[in-house]
């Protein structure tokens, strides 16, 4: 059986027959059904599927969450390798995930599960700059500080915000309450890099620099400096470099502090207590409340870091009391939210660590790095509901099924929102580099 060219993929049928070779015989006439016309418009089909998610919430679980405890569990294993949590039906039927996601069980048919996710990186700064950015790093793990941008790769959110644009008065990509991790905008310069904010929106005294004007400027002032900035810049037209970078963070910080809109989206003390306890007051959950309220004002992408799921000791405890409550009030929170407001078909949210944990527990109760299988939860933008996508072996050890990758995942990502994966930019010494290197689209996950 042939099979096609989608994705950027070239395709080898069981008769070793490529692509481009199918398109010379169906020339002549019908290959396996299909003449030349047919397959043309197959492909372009896929290329031109039109985007169905206009913002991403990305969920970084930092450090590696136990995917054998939370949403692959295998109760039939040696104690050794299962641990104390049992599995819980969902409701979707067939479906089971741990008992300490009970919340998540409860909207099973809001998401999907991917069982089957494997990369070979089991560092975690290594780890992050490979699921982020799709691309190796050029650093050892632990020595990313002090790498310069331009020898490091863009990671997805500079990518979405570069392709993308703004859509909003908002900035295109913002992360919290740290950055995702190393990598940022990379070679793409700073003009890509995220607005972070360095504080957390589950604290009281919660605020965001940058969003207001400096204490003490009165309109009549505010409005001298802003005018002594434009002029300064007509006369500087020609700068380029750290200069003209600087110039553009001025002017949009300038924006931020001057809009209206930004500023309501930015302030979570607006939102009802109920809504924020619903959420939780957590970090994660207020986090993932003021990420709805970005995506709902344009924000293209909103990456969210939570940790520190790195669990080598005392695994289970760290799981059922400090770490999973937290996470799965948060995730079904924002589900449900953003369904309920009619924003889940085009908002994709994606919930994954760098890495999975070790099927065999060790010594101190805990489990060690294990990236080889993995579990990602992934929801909304043209993603299926209520689907088990793939699945993993008696251990959690290795996928059973086709295995997917992180350059799978990315180019399935970039696809939902409209981004060509095959685009190609060039280093500054002139490399050519695809925003997406290989990979498939995974086409199990689409909806």
């Amino acid at each position: 059986m042939l099979r096609l060219h989608i994705d950027g993929q070239t395709r080898r049928g069981c008769d070793g027959v490529s692509r481009r070779n199918a398109l010379r015989l169906g020339g002549a006439g019908l290959l396996g059904g299909l003449s030349l016309p047919m397959l043309l418009e197959l492909e372009a089909k896929a290329a031109g599927r039109p985007a169905k998610a206009k913002s991403c919430i990305f969920l970084m679980l930092e450090g590696g969450p136990s995917h054998i405890d939370m949403w692959d569990l295998k109760p039939e294993a040696p104690s050794e390798i299962r641990g104390p949590f049992q599995p819980i039906s969902t409701n979707v039927p067939g479906t089971q995930i741990g008992e300490i996601m009970p919340k998540c069980a409860q909207i099973a048919d809001k998401y999907t599960i991917l069982r089957s996710h494997s990369h070979k990186d089991n560092a975690h700064q290594t780890g992050r700059h490979w699921v982020l950015t799709g691309y190796p790093p050029s650093f050892r793990d632990g020595q990313a500080k002090g790498v310069p941008f331009n020898e490091l790769y863009p990671s997805i959110g500079s990518i979405v915000s570069r392709e993308l644009g703004e859509r909003g008065s908002v900035p295109p990509y913002v992360e919290m309450p740290n950055p995702l991790g190393p990598g940022g905008p990379g070679f793409y310069g700073t003009g890509y890099a995220p607005f972070t904010i360095e504080t957390d929106p589950v604290q009281p005294d919660f605020e965001v620099r940058d969003l207001s004007i400096a204490e003490g400027i009165d309109d009549q002032r505010f409005q001298l400096r802003r005018r002594l900035l434009e002029g300064a810049e007509r006369l500087g037209e020609a700068t380029t470099g750290r200069a003209r970078t600087m110039s553009s963070y001025y002017q949009r910080a300038l924006e931020l502090a001057t809009s209206p809109e930004a500023q309501r989206a930015f302030r979570i003390q607006a939102e009802p207590d109920q809504v924020r306890e619903r959420y939780g007051l957590t970090s994660i959950g207020q986090c993932a409340l003021l990420a709805r309220r970005l995506v709902e004002a344009g924000c293209r992408f909103v990456g969210i870091d939570h940790g520190s799921w790195d669990t080598h000791v005392d695994n289970f405890t760290s799981h059922e009391k400090a770490l999973c409550p937290p996470t799965d009030q948060a995730l079904s929170a924002l589900l449900n939210d953003l369904d309920e407001r009619g924003m889940l078909d085009e908002t994709l949210v994606v919930m994954m660590g760098e890495m999975g944990r070790t099927p065999r527990i060790n010594k101190d109760a805990g489990r060690d790095h294990w990236s080889q299988c993995q579990t990602v939860i992934l929801a909304g933008g043209g993603i299926r509901r209520g689907a088990v996508i793939g699945a993993s072996d008696k251990t959690a050890s290795y996928p059973t099924t086709e295995p997917y990758g992180i350059q799978d995942l990315l180019r399935t990502v970039f696809q939902l929102m409209g981004v060509d994966a095959n685009k190609t930019y060039y280093t500054p010494l002139g490399r050519p580099v695809p925003i997406v290197s290989g990979g498939k689209v995974i086409h199990e996950l689409l909806s």
